[in-house]
């Protein structure tokens, strides 16, 4: 419209009311605490608190009831994928904390046809606003059987599942206490993702590949958050989607792939260094330290992909390079390194803590 009062009186309204939400220090939108994420700031333990939580992690509870009855094949759709799923499951479902565990289930499209998948989400107060979320695959790649052998993929990712399961175990009873605290503090809660079919069946495209994370990222974006919202889904109340890969080999390193969530990787190695002079990492050197800020080479393709083009913060944990047993049939636990697993448990167990302030 090239002339008119109308259109001009609306903008300078609208003008207005901007100006009057910024100097009531206000955030326009409806939807404001979709913004909190941005400011949020951790607590900071002293060393009484890091000395408990270290104390509080077992590795041989790690190994022996969360990780080895993970060491079979398990690529979607099998025997060993149903055992998974359901030992993921029993894992969580016997804490004290409030866990609402949900299968998602659905048919995609394969090389091999049409096949099931089954992703895990289970969440800590599901009408919390906001969530952070830690993430990881518990399918195992197919390969034809070779001399016997199958494909465990022990740190791809047998580990990081494990990990996700003895953090649950072992904050039980903190994270029990998220039910308790006062309303300003019950708007952030915890969530945890073990996606099926992220790795491809013949040849890695975008086609074959991460069936588990675009199924969820692209229902979770359709699904109205808090329940009821207008405007709002699920993809929102993400804070920071950290996703865990191909751990558990020895001298791992992990750089820092996104500027955009470099404080929390920052907050990383904070807490490896504090861990280190109390003395809590076992056989660690601070010459090799795990989390390093460096040039990462490029975005490598994983699960958090589809939440990435939707927006959602991401903290990718994976080493680089990769280990040298990634797709090959010595990715064993007998490949595994007990210390670094300990140690990266123990980082990350801190990391949620101080970002739930619990």
């Amino acid at each position: 419209m090239a002339s008119g009062g109308a259109p001009r009186a609306v903008g300078a309204l609208h003008l207005l009311l901007l100006l009057l939400l910024v100097a009531a220090g206000a955030r326009p939108g409806a939807a404001d605490w979709t913004r909190d994420k941005n400011y949020h700031q951790p607590a900071t333990l002293n060393a009484s608190a890091l000395q408990q939580i270290a104390q509080g992690t077992h590795i041989s509870d790690l190994w022996h009831n969360d990780l080895r009855p993970l060491l079979i094949e398990r690529y979607p759709g099998s025997p060993g994928s149903y055992a998974a799923r359901q030992h993921i499951m029993q894992r969580i479902q016997r804490l004290q904390a409030d866990w609402v565990v949900e299968v998602d289930t659905f048919l995609s499209k394969t090389p091999y046809g049409y096949r099931s998948f089954s992703n895990i989400i289970s969440t800590l107060n599901p009408t919390a606003k906001r969530h952070l979320v830690l993430a990881c695959h518990y399918d195992s790649k197919y390969f034809p059987h070779w001399d016997n052998r199958v494909f465990v993929g022990a740190t791809d990712s047998a580990v990081p599942c494990a990990m996700m399961l003895e953090l649950a175990r072992a904050l039980d009873k903190k994270l029990l206490s998220l039910k308790t605290v006062s309303d300003s503090k019950s708007n952030l809660s915890l969530r945890l993702i073990f996606f099926d079919g992220e790795e491809a069946f013949l040849h890695w495209s975008p086609q074959d590949s991460l069936y588990g994370s675009r199924h969820l990222a692209q229902k979770m974006a359709s699904t109205p958050h808090p329940p009821g919202a207008r405007g709002t889904n699920q993809l929102h109340g993400m804070d920071l989607l950290v996703l865990l890969d191909l751990i558990g080999a020895p001298n791992p390193t992990f750089p820092n792939f996104f500027p955009n969530t470099g404080r929390w990787f920052n907050r990383l190695q904070a807490i490896e260094h504090d861990l280190h002079e109390l003395g809590l990492l076992k056989d660690h050197s601070l010459e090799r330290k795990y989390f390093r800020n460096f040039g990462s080479g490029g975005i490598i393709q994983d699960d958090h992909i589809p939440f990435l083009r939707k927006g959602v913060p991401v903290l990718h944990l994976i080493p680089s390079p990769f280990p040298e047993v990634w797709h090959t049939m010595d990715d064993t636990e007998e490949n595994l390194d007990e210390s670094t697993i300990d140690n990266l448990s123990k980082i990350l167990q801190v990391f949620v803590v101080e970002y739930l302030h619990l």
